[in-house]
This record gives structure tokens, C-alpha cells and sequence, in this order.
């Protein structure tokens, strides 16, 4: 007979604040510059017009402070504000810790389907981690290359 748990919510931001100095900024202009000039000189406008849009959206997305999303783990899946996520969609789950946050990420079945990360207090991690092992197997996580990248950059 299958154990259960019950529901178990938490609060949480989207994602981690990273802290930005005048020389991120600085960088971020002189990577934009350098590759306008370049697609000017190629006489790439898309291309320039791709790189204006691309640097005006890491400005307004590192700038816009996180929501605060409510979470819950029920026998069904995973609601996350109004969207559900059944375990069905997912193959394992693994927690990762980042600085001195963590996080849960479920790993979808399908090949190229988007996993799910979820932020959580260190508090609530152990009833997070039953109530998702009750459900998935657990797996190490490891960050992958893009994700390395964007931690690096502080995106």
C-alpha cells in the first residue's frame, strides 16, 4: 500500500536576485557595442537589431525584482500559482543548492520538454523531498553548460 504525505505549500521567489556592480554593466555595453559595430561593418541589421533587443532585454529582466509564488506538493503533482504539473510529466526529481539557496528540479520524460525548478527554504526541504520521493526517484543534478554560463554572467 502506497504511503502518503499530506499536501505540503511554501512561498518562494521565481528566482535567485544576483547583485549586479557598475562593471557588469559596463561589460554588458561594451559586449553590445562591440557586436553593433561588428554587424554595422558586416552590414548585419538584423543581426544589429537582434543584439539592441537582446541587450535591452537582460537590462530589464535583471532589473525586474522576482514574484512571489506559491507552491504545493499534493499526492497528484506539483501546483505552481495556477498552473499544475501532474508527477506523470516527470521522470526523477533532484535538489540542487546554489550559494546558500535550494532548489527542487523535476526532469520531464519527454526528450526536449522544459524541467521544472522551484525554488525552497531550507526549512520545508525535507517534507519537499518525501513528499517527491514518494513519487519520483531521486537523481544527482548537476548544472549544465548553459547553466553555468548564466550563473557566471549573474542573468
Amino acid at each position: 500500500m502506497a504511503k502518503t504525505l499530506s499536501a505540503v505549500s511554501w512561498e518562494a521567489e521565481e528566482y535567485i536576485v544576483k547583485k549586479h556592480n557598475i562593471g557588469w554593466y559596463i561589460g554588458l555595453a561594451i559586449i553590445t557595442i562591440a557586436f553593433s559595430v561588428l554587424a554595422v561593418f558586416l552590414q548585419g541589421w538584423t543581426f544589429l537589431a537582434l543584439i539592441i533587443v537582446s541587450a535591452i532585454t537582460i537590462l530589464i529582466f535583471t532589473s525586474r525584482p522576482p514574484r512571489k509564488i506559491h507552491y504545493e506538493l499534493s499526492s497528484k503533482g506539483l501546483t505552481e500559482e495556477k498552473t499544475f504539473h501532474s508527477y506523470s510529466e516527470f521522470r526523477a526529481f533532484g535538489i540542487l543548492k546554489e550559494d546558500s539557496h535550494y532548489s527542487a528540479v523535476l526532469i520531464p520524460k519527454k526528450r526536449f520538454s522544459l524541467g521544472v525548478k522551484v525554488y525552497f527554504p531550507k526549512g520545508s526541504g525535507e517534507a519537499i523531498v518525501d513528499q517527491l520521493g514518494l513519487h519520483l526517484p531521486m537523481e544527482e543534478i548537476k548544472l549544465d553548460f548553459l547553466d553555468k554560463i548564466v550563473n557566471f554572467l549573474r542573468i
